[in-house]
């Protein structure tokens, strides 16, 4: 079995966000981290990995420095990493992306695609399901626990306050939860192997039936109007009530200042 995780290289936003000229996030300039939605998902292939001697390969789309990521998802347990980088391919969207790492999977073998429900410096949840759609395969989102049965996947999928159990055929593409599971921790010979490993490298030459006019920052229909670090809040009203009833009545008075009731 051959299991195909994406995973993407974030801004460590604990340590803030800086932005280019064009509203961007310069990524370089930022410390980064391994996005957590696919760290679960990473896990979870590394558990298929564990049961069914799955074949595990990361594959993430980004700046040179985005193979630090590779390198710690090679020392948690990953066989294989590939890196698709290219000037063509910066800035981006959700569509531009899913083109560029679709038209990297058609040249890869894969039973089952995972990637994470979204990415904390996006947070659209678009490109699993977008890759899905380029390669022509089921995708079961939000998964909250995956059960192999053979050629068939059992998903149980977040949905409200309630859940779903969803059924696919291999090959399928599957979004994860960072809720997931708890992923394991590098280990010292994986660190040591990874360090050593070798990385797969393409760049715009390597993708499979993508059009020039689909990628990167010319490619993507979506612009950024405005971008900014988050906002500090005030510190706002502080009541000392001598009652419950008197909070009470602060609460329901607020709430009618404000036209919410």
């Amino acid at each position: 079995m051959k299991v195909v995780v994406c995973i993407k290289q974030v801004p460590d936003t604990k340590g803030g966000v800086k932005f280019n000229p064009d509203g961007t996030l310069d990524r370089g300039a930022m410390l980064a981290i391994m996005n957590p939605d696919d760290k679960a998902g990473l896990e979870a292939a590394l558990r298929l990995k564990d049961q069914y001697g799955a074949h595990v390969t990361v594959l993430t789309m980004g700046l040179p420095k985005a193979a630090d990521v590779l390198r710690e998802a090679l020392a948690m347990g990953a066989d294989d990493a590939v890196l698709v980088t290219d000037r063509v391919l910066g800035g981006a969207d959700t569509w531009a992306t899913s083109t560029t790492l679709a038209g990297a999977l058609r040249n890869m073998e894969y039973d089952m695609i995972i990637t994470g429900r979204q990415a904390i410096d996006g947070d659209t949840a678009q490109v699993g399901p977008q890759i899905a759609e380029h390669l022509g395969i089921p995708v079961i989102s939000y998964a909250q626990e995956i059960k192999l049965d053979g050629n068939k996947v059992t998903v149980k999928r977040q949905y409200d306050d309630r859940y779903h159990m969803v059924e696919a055929k291999l090959p399928c593409l599957i979004t994860a939860l960072s809720e997931l599971n708890d992923p394991r921790y590098m280990t010292p010979g994986g660190i040591f192997d990874a360090v050593k490993a070798d990385i797969t490298t393409w760049g715009r030459a390597d993708l499979k039936d993508v059009e020039d006019g689909n990628l990167g920052l010319n490619g993507s229909p979506t612009k950024i109007a405005k971008a900014s670090d988050k906002v500090r809040k005030g510190a706002g009203e502080k009541f000392v009530p001598e009652s419950p009833e008197e909070a009470v009545d602060i609460i329901v008075g607020k709430l009618k200042e404000k036209h919410v009731i």
